[in-house]
């Protein structure tokens, strides 16, 4: 009981390809006699024969990682490829950092935590890069004895 010139008509009227056309094993011996087109396009209109819907690539597996990824995880050395200068540039780092500092001891100087000429000692120190974060920086200046307000400290 052959059905490939079968398949292969419905193929055609379906719009797809062989390998897609689906025909319900309770009727192939109904199907095995359909010789003419007509017949075929019958079967279709009944649901005997019908395309099965495409197959797709299912996305589930990417969107597990994208989670991951979003979570901070799959960053280890296997993933990695730019250099880490690339990867975070050290001019965004300093930048960063030295913008923090350049706030605060303009908030400092607004208050009057400071006074002119120490925001100046204290700016061109971060300038130099004296001090790794802010904390470092107040850390400092309690050392020098500057009295800082509970607010800011």
């Amino acid at each position: 009981m052959q059905i490939t010139n079968q398949k292969r008509i419905a193929a055609r009227l379906l719009k797809c390809g062989v390998n897609r056309v689906y025909i319900n094993p309770a009727y192939h011996e109904q199907v095995a006699g359909a010789v003419q087109t007509d017949d075929i396009r019958e079967f279709i209109d009944e649901g005997v024969i019908y395309a099965r819907p495409i197959q797709g690539t299912s996305r589930y597996r990417a969107n597990l990682r994208a989670e991951q990824k979003r979570k901070g995880r799959r960053k280890g050395q296997g993933s990695r490829k730019g250099t880490a200068n690339a990867r975070n540039p050290r001019k965004n780092r300093w930048m960063r950092t030295i913008r923090a500092q350049r706030r605060v001891l303009k908030e400092l100087r607004e208050d009057e935590s400071i006074t002119r000429s120490e925001y100046r000692k204290y700016y061109l120190k971060a300038k130099g890069g004296s001090y790794r974060s802010i904390d470092h920086m107040r850390t400092q200046m309690k050392i020098d004895g500057v009295e800082l307000k509970e607010s800011e400290a």
